[in-house]
């Protein structure tokens, strides 16, 4: 027999026996869960200049230096090169928050809070995924998107809207490498480069003639954070939140790729609370998240705008 419980508040025990069992299997259904991406292609180099205080760091950038020709006797041009402070801001906030009764933890042979605090932290990091890759392809340099991308050349189609490039098991990898090439225009740094694909996008990539690529792997499972190989000296990554947009009557899908350090990320407060009760006999516990980021370099970062074909 159960404890009778206020309106409106879930009854967990008697005929809706969900977690207080008579005779009950001790595991939860599986639950499969996203593994996060955003530790793996952006840096947290101005993390601790927020840490403790403040909700704004100014990052000081490198200034283009003019190189000019000379010949004996000539007066020397001078500049006043202008290094633009870019504006990290601390604006975004997440939160999780639930409560059971003490009478339903402790008839439960269940550790309910711990499992569902953990369900909420892995949710976490998925909300956190779909914000950045769903907001940093509007900062790519204009060079490294559309139609005619590539700072030098100008010979690379990456698609654009009304127009997304169709990706095959047949090309795919052609279009991966076009991503590096142009990245290599833009002088990026080989080592630390990183794409990230939508699930049906990866599905080319394993049956594409590189098909073995994706069973590369440094002894950490695909299903702890998407990582399927290296191509093209790109770290390949498998997201499910790949931001992506109904284009006529196509899924265009804007895949990233670049190098660590074009994005920064910095977390400023991640704090879990376990609070008792004090106008009734239960535990509360809740999360907070407080971040932001930002595109530090577009020239770092490229722009696939693209359909599974």
């Amino acid at each position: 027999m159960t404890v009778a419980a206020a309106t409106g508040y879930p009854q967990y025990g008697g005929a809706n026996r969900t977690f207080i069992p008579e005779i009950w299997s001790t595991k939860l259904a599986v639950k499969y869960y996203e593994g996060s991406v955003l530790q793996q292609i952006a840096n947290t180099d101005y993390e601790g200049e927020i840490k403790n205080v403040g909700d704004q760091v100014n990052i000081r950038t490198i200034p283009d230096i003019t190189i000019r020709d000379y010949e004996k006797g000539d007066t020397l041009t001078y500049e006043n090169p202008e290094s633009p402070l870019v504006e990290l801001l601390i604006d975004r906030a997440k939160y999780w928050a639930m409560a059971i009764d003490d009478i339903d933890a402790y008839q439960s042979d269940l550790k309910l809070m711990d499992d569902w605090a953990e369900d909420a932290g892995e949710k976490m990091k998925a909300v956190l995924d779909t914000d950045v890759l769903g907001s940093i392809y509007a900062d790519v340099a204009d060079e490294n998107a559309g139609t005619t991308a590539g700072v030098i050349s100008e010979d690379y189609n990456l698609g654009e809207t009304g127009d997304p490039v169709a990706l095959t098991t047949e090309n795919i990898i052609d279009y991966i490498v076009h991503l590096g090439s142009v990245l290599d225009e833009q002088s990026v740094p080989e080592t630390g480069r990183w794409v990230v694909l939508p699930s049906v996008l990866a599905n080319r990539v394993k049956r594409s003639e590189l098909k073995d690529a994706s069973l590369a792997g440094d002894g950490t499972s695909i299903l702890r954070n998407g990582r399927m190989g290296m191509i093209d000296r790109f770290t390949v990554y498998r997201s499910n939140h790949v931001a992506w947009v109904t284009d006529g009557t196509d899924r265009a899908f804007h895949v990233m790729a670049g190098h660590k350090s074009a994005l920064t990320f910095a977390m400023q407060i991640t704090k879990t609370q376990h609070i008792v009760g004090e106008t009734s006999f239960e535990e509360k516990l809740r999360g907070l998240s407080v971040y932001g980021f930002k595109v530090i370099n577009g020239k770092g970062l490229a722009h696939l705008y693209a359909t599974a074909g």
